[in-house]
């Protein structure tokens, strides 16, 4: 048995039955590429079957320690059952995009059964009449527990279940899987006493690791630091959620993207994608008479996995807080000022060092976490409190290369996150094969309509890029007068 990090355990301690908390993908395929034109169910549960052994999250289950007085430990399941997790359903005639999302939508809603493996998969036939999208395609919705992976061992675990050609397998197993026996609470309590009587060390050498780091932060010159906006104004989506989900998203040109931050010099990808994700919150909210005076904020996970971390699944991640500029409507002095706070937002988690903010997780008491999830909740607080930020945007970089699943060529990806109390909009985003989109996933109360909040995505990109060919074309200053 392997026991889960700090990280990975929060994330089921802060799981209520309005806010499971799987991330997820789906993504579309155009099964003409396959070896015979068409791909069975047969076919794709064969071929999930042998790559079970790429990615241990696929046949692991959590085991609690007593009271859970002690982070949970992950056990190979010896009742293992493919055809629980993978399952096969079809959209009815005519099959197009806002079918799939709201299909997606309701399967990501549902939390994830906790005594089996936490992953399920949906193979989703009949997407025909999506835009730019093959008629007779079909998607494939994968959910998985956000204790299991984070975004990029979400993306290597995409890599595993891929091929780089129609007719590709995958190798062998270097050694049989082996199920475990499951311990009784006599061995999980003797377990749980042990582990508890070494944290006090543990606690002491990772204390003496993170004071220089806040040394360091708080001995800054507040001179270089970036302006704050103001605090984190309280929006629709930072009241408590319901257990319904809406979800929906747009895909551009990662040329264009890659593109438009040339207007910027030291500009990202990243700071692109958050001046989209900007422009249409302040859109959004401002065609409902919401918008603050003050700037919307947003988190930002950093993965901080080194080389010889690649593979491993788990979280090994920090985050950033970001101020987003909602309150400034020019897109491309926007995309200026993010650039300038991702700057200063990166230069205080480096101070802080954030693998080492990663390791005083793993000192959370599991019990007082849970219970304090849960009052928060029953007591909605997320209605009473300031809000820490308005959304979550993780932008997750993925292979611009064409990939192959159970032969069927891979057009289209977009992501799916959780959201609770507090955070009711988060903002999955991937690259594919020369695409990157931007999906939402939201609490269906907050966000009634996603359709026309996809419009104000669509809308906040062309005005960037708008902006971006005019000053390209001398029809502005270098400092983005173009509107």
């Amino acid at each position: 048995m392997q026991q889960l990090s700090g990280l990975d355990a929060a994330f089921l301690y802060f799981e209520t039955k309005n806010t499971p908390m799987h991330i997820g993908s789906f993504a579309i395929y155009d099964q003409s590429t396959a070896p015979e034109g068409k791909v069975t169910f047969k076919a794709i549960l064969q071929n999930v079957e042998s790559r079970l052994h790429l990615a241990r999250c696929f046949r692991q289950k959590v085991v609690h320690a007593p009271f859970d007085l002690d982070h949970p430990y992950w056990l190979e399941d010896p009742d293992f059952d493919l055809e629980f997790h993978v399952r096969h359903i079809a959209l009815p005639h005519p099959g197009d995009w806002r079918q799939l999302c709201i299909q997606v939508a309701r399967i990501h809603a549902r939390p994830l059964d906790l005594s089996k493996p936490l992953w399920e998969m949906y193979v989703i036939e009949g997407l025909d009449n999506v835009e730019d999208v093959p008629a007779g395609s079909f998607a494939v919705l994968t959910k998985i527990h956000h204790a299991a992976i984070d975004g990029v061992s979400g993306a290597e675990l995409t890599a595993a279940i891929h091929d780089l050609e129609p007719n590709g397998a995958p190798p062998p197993p270097e050694h049989p899987w082996v199920p475990e026996r499951e311990p009784n609470i006599i061995e999980m309590g003797l377990r749980t006493t042990l582990n508890n009587a070494r944290n006090p060390f543990r606690f002491a050498r990772t204390l003496r690791r993170t004071a220089p780091g806040l040394a360091r932060m708080f001995r800054g010159d507040p001179e270089d630091e970036v302006e704050n906006s103001g605090p984190v104004p309280r929006t629709r989506f930072n009241g408590a959620v319901s257990p319904h989900r809406v979800v929906e998203g747009r895909s551009f040109s990662l040329q264009d993207v890659r593109d438009i931050r040339k207007r910027v010099p030291g500009a990202t990808v990243n700071d692109v994608i958050l001046t989209i994700c900007s422009g249409a919150m302040r859109q959004y909210l401002e065609h409902h008479g919401e918008l603050p005076k003050d700037s919307l904020s947003a988190m930002a996970p950093i993965s901080v996995r080194n080389d010889e971390e690649k593979g491993v699944a788990g979280n090994i991640i920090s985050t950033m807080s970001v101020v987003l500029h909602s309150d400034e409507p020019n897109p491309l002095r926007r995309l200026r000022k993010i650039h300038e706070t991702t700057q200063a937002s990166k230069a205080t988690a480096a101070a802080v060092g954030a693998r080492t903010m990663t390791d005083v997780s793993q000192f959370m008491p599991g019990m007082l976490a849970g219970l304090a999830a849960r009052t928060y909740t029953r007591l909605g607080l997320a209605n009473r409190i300031r809000p820490f930020l308005n959304t979550v945007i993780t932008n997750v970089p993925g292979p611009q290369i064409p990939l192959y699943f159970t032969g069927a060529r891979i057009v289209a990806l977009h992501g799916m996150g959780p959201v609770m109390d507090g955070m009711g909009i988060i903002h999955p985003v991937f690259s594919c094969a020369g695409k990157i989109s931007v999906a939402v996933t939201a609490c269906r109360e907050q966000l009634p309509d996603p359709g026309f909040y996809a419009q104000c995505l669509q809308e906040s990109f062309e005005s960037l890029k708008d902006a971006a060919e005019a000053v390209t074309n001398g029809a502005a200053d270098s400092n983005g007068s173009a509107g």
